[in-house]
C-alpha cells in the first residue's frame, strides 16, 4: 500500500506551480534539499518519474501532470475537513486566506483589518493582492479561501456576495483657466487622451465600457500598474482617468485635480466577495462581509449569496 503523505503532495503541488524547485521551497517554508527529498520520496513510492530536473528549472512529466490535478483535489478535499471542524467550533477562528485585487485593497483593506482585529482577534487572516485572473485560479486551487473583487465572476464552482456599488468618477488636471463653456465628464472623455491602467486589470475593463459609452477619445495606458501613477500623471496636465469612488480620499488629496461626477446613471463596479462552491466555511465569509461595511459605515443590509453561472 502507498505511503504518500499529505506534505509529499503540498510540497510537489508548489513545485507544478513554480516549475522551480528553489521557488517551490520558499513557498513552502522549507530547504530546498528537504523539498527536493520529499519530491523524490513520492517518485519511490509513486514508481514513476514525475519531475524532469533541468538546470533552468523543473519540467513535469506526463504523468506528473495527472498526479498534479489528482493532488490538488485530494489537497482541497483535506483542507476541507480542517476547514469543517474548525467553522463547527467557532466562528472567523484559525487561518484564513483572502485575495484582493489592487484597486481595492488599498481603500478598504486597513479600515477592515482593524475591525476584524478587534471583533476577533484569534483569526489568522493572510492577504494577497493581485489581478482577478490569478486570485481565481488560486481560489479554485485551494491557494486561496476567499477572493474581494469587482463582480462578476463567471465560473461554475464559485459562489459570490454582493456587498456594495462603487461608483467611478472623472479625475481631470485643474488648469486654472476659466473656460469658455462648462465641460462635462462626455467632454472631458471626448475630448482628452485617457489614461487607464495596464492590460490585466479589471478595472480597466470596466473604464473601457464607460469610455466607448462616451464615444473615447485616445486611450494610453502609459504602462502604469496603480491608480497612484495614474492620478499623478493627471495632475501633471497629461490626460484624464476614471477612478473608483473608493479610492477618491486616498489618492486625490494635495493634487490639483477637477473630480466629475457622473450623471445618473452612473457607471459603477460591483465590489463583493467569492470563495469555492464547495467551501464549508461560508458562515466565515458572510461575517468578512458584514466587517467589510462595517468599517467603511454602512449597514449590513439583507445580504444574498449567489452562485456564479459559467461563462
Amino acid at each position: 500500500m502507498s505511503n504518500v503523505t499529505i506534505r509529499q503532495l503540498r510540497y510537489f503541488q508548489a513545485l507544478a506551480q513554480t516549475g522551480h524547485f528553489g521557488h517551490a521551497a520558499a513557498l513552502c517554508s522549507v530547504s530546498q534539499p528537504a523539498l527536493s527529498m520529499q519530491i523524490k520520496e513520492l517518485e519511490s513510492e509513486l514508481g514513476t518519474p514525475l519531475v524532469e530536473r533541468r538546470p533552468s528549472g523543473a519540467q513535469l512529466t506526463p504523468i506528473g501532470h495527472e498526479i498534479a490535478a489528482r493532488a490538488n483535489e485530494i489537497l482541497i478535499l483535506t483542507q476541507g475537513l480542517s476547514d469543517l471542524a474548525e467553522s463547527r467550533a467557532r466562528i472567523l477562528s484559525g487561518a484564513l486566506s483572502l485575495g484582493v485585487i489592487p484597486t481595492i485593497a488599498p481603500y478598504l483593506l486597513p479600515a477592515t483589518l482593524a475591525e476584524i482585529r478587534r471583533s476577533y482577534p484569534s483569526l489568522d487572516l493572510r492577504i494577497r493582492e493581485t489581478r482577478t485572473e490569478t486570485l481565481v485560479t488560486d481560489l479554485l486551487s485551494g491557494g486561496l479561501d476567499l477572493l474581494l473583487l469587482a463582480l462578476p465572476i463567471e465560473h461554475p464552482e464559485i459562489e459570490t456576495l454582493p456587498l456594495f456599488d462603487d461608483p467611478f468618477v472623472l479625475a481631470a488636471p485643474n488648469t486654472g483657466e476659466q473656460p469658455t463653456r462648462i465641460l462635462s465628464t462626455d467632454d472631458l472623455l471626448l475630448e482628452n487622451r485617457v489614461l487607464l491602467l495596464e492590460e490585466g486589470h479589471c478595472f480597466r475593463d470596466h473604464a473601457l465600457e464607460v469610455c466607448d459609452m462616451h464615444r473615447r477619445g485616445e486611450i494610453d495606458t502609459m504602462g502604469a500598474s496603480s491608480l497612484a501613477t495614474i492620478v499623478r500623471m493627471v495632475a501633471n496636465g497629461m490626460g484624464v482617468t476614471l477612478l473608483p469612488e473608493i479610492s477618491v480620499n486616498t489618492e486625490t488629496p494635495g493634487l490639483d485635480l477637477r473630480l466629475l461626477e457622473f450623471a445618473d446613471p452612473a457607471p459603477s463596479r460591483s465590489v463583493g466577495l467569492a470563495w469555492r462552491k464547495s467551501s464549508p466555511r461560508k458562515r466565515d465569509f458572510a461575517e468578512v462581509g458584514k466587517m467589510i461595511l462595517a468599517a467603511r459605515g454602512d449597514a449590513p443590509d439583507q445580504l444574498e449569496t449567489r452562485t456564479s453561472s459559467s461563462g
